[in-house]
Formats: structure tokens, C-alpha cells, sequence
């Protein structure tokens, strides 16, 4: 039995809707690099993932990390997100990072993007939590000091300091973030209770600055010039006029005019 002959309106017909499968397919992809074009480095990555260029590089978008977190914790960014798609990243007010002390996430990496090297999870750098003290109960004079107390390295990460008020005999005691061991687990900004998070984490080069290597720091430095220095052992000629008495360099801390 022969088989029919394919008409004239039949092929065009077919033509035609290759050609709108192929356009709608470029539309897409034309849409998916826009999107990976904008991306904002926004995102609170997995424990040991590094700068987010070289995480990228090395991040295949695999979703082995994901399916290693016990805690669903993880996910992969799906088309209209403002992270890369196909890259793991947490929400921090959804569910913060539980600090596994076996690391699985970043055991599950068959590509070295979660840094193998990371063997002690109070040493990931997530991200940095940042207080919005216009908005923090504790910082408007209410006892909450939720944060501090929820955070896994209570005292380290997350202190609380003692700062008396103008008005009243009462002080208030407000949480201060130590970057120095914050991981950016995100604990304290799910347990924030306020509508909108008053401490929040994001990737910390958003948020810190750098003083830079030109400024020096001389109380911070245990050398011989800042231990032998004596205030007026140097002196600069006072511009009042002649015959004025000098001021020594450490003038400012020495209440020198």
C-alpha cells in the first residue's frame, strides 16, 4: 500500500510551524542570556563557594549540593530569578543555612566550585549580616536580642552591647554583627520578629568597605616605630608665626594645640 502524497498546503503548513517552533526557541533563549546578562551577585551561595565569578565558572548546575542538604535549604535558580539559572543559592528568611558540621553540600560538589578545602563550617563566609538599626526593636530601646541569642556562634558572631539612654536610667542592649566570624548562615534573619527582617544577610562585598593599603594603622602594628615613638620627639613648625612653640606629631591624642 503506497503512502499518501504530502500536498502543497500540507507542507507549507509544516514549514510554517518550524519556523514559529525555531523563532519561539530563539525568543527563549534570546530571553535566558538577558537574563544571565543581568544577573545581580545578590545571591547567599552554599558553604565554600567562593567570589561569584569564579563560583560560576566552576558551578556545572548540577543540583548535587541540593539534593545533599538535609534541611532543604538549597535551591536551583529557575528562569525570571535574578541569580544565574541553574545555580544552588538560599533564601536566608525561608531557610537559613543549619551549619552541618559535615559540610554535606560541599562534600556533594563533584567540581571543587564549594571549596573542598573548607573542613570546619564556622569558617564559611556566606554572606555578612547587616542590622537596620532604624528598624531593630533591640536598637529602639525594646528588650528582643533574639538574633543574639539564635545565632550559632553566640558572642562571636553576634555580641550585645550595653548603651545607656539620655532619658532614662535604663540602658539598652543592642546587637552588634562582628564580621570577623559571621558565616552569613542567616539564622539570626529568620528569626528576626519583625514584619520585614531588621537584620538581614547578603554577600558581604556588597556591604563592606575597604580602608586600603596606603592608610596605616600604627595602634594596630606591634613595631619598634610605634612603640619608641614620644609625642614631640618630631615637631612641626607652627604657622602662627616665628618663635611659636612646635606641636608634636600625636598632637590630637595628646591635647596638644
Amino acid at each position: 500500500m503506497s503512502k499518501p502524497k504530502t500536498t502543497r498546503r500540507e507542507f507549507l503548513t509544516r514549514v510554517g510551524q518550524g519556523a514559529a517552533m525555531a523563532a519561539t526557541g530563539g525568543l527563549i533563549w534570546a530571553y535566558l542570556l538577558q537574563q544571565q546578562v543581568q544577573a545581580k551577585p545578590n545571591a547567599l551561595r552554599p558553604p565554600g563557594a567562593s567570589d561569584e565569578q569564579d563560583f560560576n565558572a566552576k558551578c556545572i548546575k548540577c543540583g548535587l549540593c541540593v539534593r545533599a542538604c538535609p534541611y532543604d535549604t538549597l535551591s536551583l535558580a529557575t528562569a525570571g530569578e535574578t541569580v544565574p539559572i541553574g545555580t544552588p543559592y538560599f533564601t536566608a528568611r525561608e531557610i537559613p543555612c543549619y551549619m552541618c558540621p559535615e559540610i554535606p553540600c560541599k562534600n556533594a560538589c563533584p567540581t571543587g566550585a564549594l571549596n573542598p578545602a573548607l573542613e570546619d563550617i564556622d569558617e564559611a563566609r556566606m554572606g555578612l549580616a547587616v542590622i537596620d538599626i532604624e528598624n531593630c526593636l533591640s536598637w529602639q530601646g525594646l528588650r528582643c536580642e533574639i538574633c543574639h541569642r539564635e545565632c550559632p556562634l553566640t558572642d562571636q558572631a553576634i555580641t550585645v552591647e550595653h548603651n545607656p539612654r539620655k532619658l532614662s536610667k535604663h540602658a539598652m542592649f543592642v546587637p552588634i554583627v562582628n564580621s570577623d566570624h559571621c558565616t552569613g548562615c542567616g539564622v539570626c534573619e529568620r528569626a528576626c520578629p519583625t514584619d520585614e527582617a531588621a537584620i538581614r544577610v547578603v554577600p558581604a562585598a556588597l556591604v563592606q568597605g575597604r580602608i586600603g593599603s596606603h592608610y596605616r594603622l600604627g595602634w594596630t602594628v606591634d613595631t619598634p616605630v610605634t612603640q619608641d615613638f614620644k609625642p614631640g620627639s618630631t615637631t612641626l613648625e607652627d604657622r602662627s608665626g616665628p618663635g611659636a612653640p612646635a606641636m608634636g606629631l600625636d598632637y590630637l591624642n595628646e591635647g596638644g594645640l
